[in-house]
């Protein structure tokens, strides 16, 4: 038996909980998601950001993210004739999501959190992009359960195995694993990002933001290129397009930041001269910032109170000079 069919026995394989099916697609994707998530709590950490607040993150990103696949894959799919079945609950069933489309969900979930913690929006990308790579990783096994996302047809004997190709059960024939390509290439961007981001804590903020659209916009467009199901827009191949302005959209973003970076602080990354001045300040969670505020006013009163007997006994001293001062007259 092929290796594809030892997952993939049938279509959209699951397994059945009080008669409810929960398909291994899905089990991955949300696997993906807690990994990433765990990651991105301790990126958060060391890069001076509350971990409390991540949380707070997946509640805007997820919906968003969630609700920006299924719009995308179903605006340019033929198939879905009426709006109707783009959120239809047997539609959905059958699946339909494009990850360009969560992307940009997520994003808009990124600047909503920014905005209710008044937070850098490119400080919490560099923290968030590395993970959402990770998760696209994993994820893309989901389309391998599934028997999807492959490429063009593998004629050559010599080339129909695993992982260059893959057996399509539904059309009996190898065609290329252009999921596993883009899995590899996925966490193989997933452990560059993640490693720049844990080594460098300095501004300016967006390098990994940048990294992830340079990247990810190259691996996809040359994947793209590859599949035998993308969504097309005339005679272009949306996703391919979208990864060509990625990566143009990222080089001048991190072209961007290292220029005002420079102007500000003399180095391209970090500072020439004041070193600490390009280190990443450290954000505090409302509990935090309460605390904070605490001992901020107990210091105060601890000052005014210091200050008031300073002057009390600067007053009990001059009260008793003048008294002093007639009892030497009358010695005289």
């Amino acid at each position: 038996m092929n290796i594809s069919s030892l997952l993939a026995q049938s279509d959209n394989p699951h397994i059945t909980i009080f008669g409810f099916n929960i398909y291994y697609y899905a089990i991955i994707i949300v696997s993906g998601i807690i990994i990433a998530s765990i990651l991105g709590a301790i990126l958060f950490k060391h890069r001076n950001i509350p971990m409390d607040w991540l949380l707070d993150l997946l509640i805007c990103i997820l919906p968003l993210g969630i609700i920006g696949a299924r719009v995308y894959y179903c605006a340019f799919d033929p198939d879905i004739k009426t709006f109707q079945d783009w959120f239809s609950f047997e539609s959905i069933r059958r699946g339909g999501l494009a990850i360009y489309g969560g992307i940009i969900g997520g994003v808009i979930g990124v600047v909503i959190f920014c905005l209710i913690h008044k937070i850098n929006f490119l400080r919490v990308a560099d923290c968030v992009a590395p993970c959402v790579i990770l998760a696209q990783g994993i994820g893309r096994w989901g389309n391998f359960v599934n028997q999807e996302a492959y490429g063009n047809l593998v004629t050559n004997p010599n080339l129909q195995w695993f992982p260059y190709a893959v057996y399509i059960d539904d059309m009996g024939a190898w065609y290329q694993a252009t999921f596993f390509y883009e899995s590899f290439s996925c966490i193989l961007i997933f452990a560059i990002l993640y490693t720049f981001a844990w080594k460098f804590k300095k501004k300016p903020h967006g390098l990994m933001l940048s990294g992830y659209m340079i990247l990810y916009g190259i691996e996809r467009s040359i994947v793209e290129g590859l599949r035998s199901d993308s969504l097309f827009t005339g005679n272009l191949r949306v996703s391919q397009v979208l990864s060509v302005v990625l990566v143009i959209a990222g080089v001048a973003l991190a072209l961007t930041q290292m220029y005002l970076n420079r102007k500000k602080h003399g180095s391209l990354i970090g500072a020439k001269i004041g070193e600490p001045l390009a280190i990443l300040p450290r954000y505090y969670t409302k509990e935090e910032k309460r605390k904070l505020e605490e001992a901020k006013q107990m210091k105060a009163r601890a000052a005014l109170n210091a200050a008031q007997q300073s002057e009390a006994n600067r007053a009990e001293d001059s009260k008793k000079e003048p008294a002093l001062d007639s009892s030497d007259k009358k010695e005289e």
